[in-house]
């Protein structure tokens, strides 16, 4: 007999940005890369929108009774995405100064097996 496992909260985040890459690959952007990880963070996704680099975090709430997916981004996190978004153009022989970049956030509201997109560009700076 099969017993039924629950999935681990790292594996709904990769089912929530798997919905998220396919929501914005449908957004005209372009996937280059899940999950990048340095000693600085982790982004969920690195996109492409034309010739500007889209990193992209990922957020998800079954409710917004305790606040929207939106707020869980809080400053040090932001700092943390930032860093490595830096390390990561480093990695590719790029930098801030000559390259096109922007950080969004999206947002999964509601049930997991249809949650609410929500997609906010440039939600937030730092150079």
């Amino acid at each position: 007999m099969l017993k039924w496992i629950k999935p681990s909260n790292r594996s709904k985040g990769f089912l929530f940005e798997d919905l998220a890459k396919n929501y914005l690959l449908n957004s005209d952007l372009v996937f280059i890369e899940a999950n990048f990880y340095s000693r600085f963070g982790e982004i969920d996704l690195i996109m492409k929108d034309g010739d500007v680099w889209v990193f992209v975090e990922v957020k998800y709430r079954k409710s917004d009774r305790f606040g929207s997916p939106f707020a869980l981004v809080s400053l040090s996190k932001q700092k943390k995405i930032i860093q490595t978004a830096k390390f990561y153009l480093l990695k590719k022989q790029l930098n801030e100064y000559n390259s096109y970049f922007r950080y969004d956030v999206v947002s999964l509201l509601g049930p997991a097996d249809n949650p609410q997109i929500t997609w906010l560009k440039n939600a937030f700076y730092g150079a």
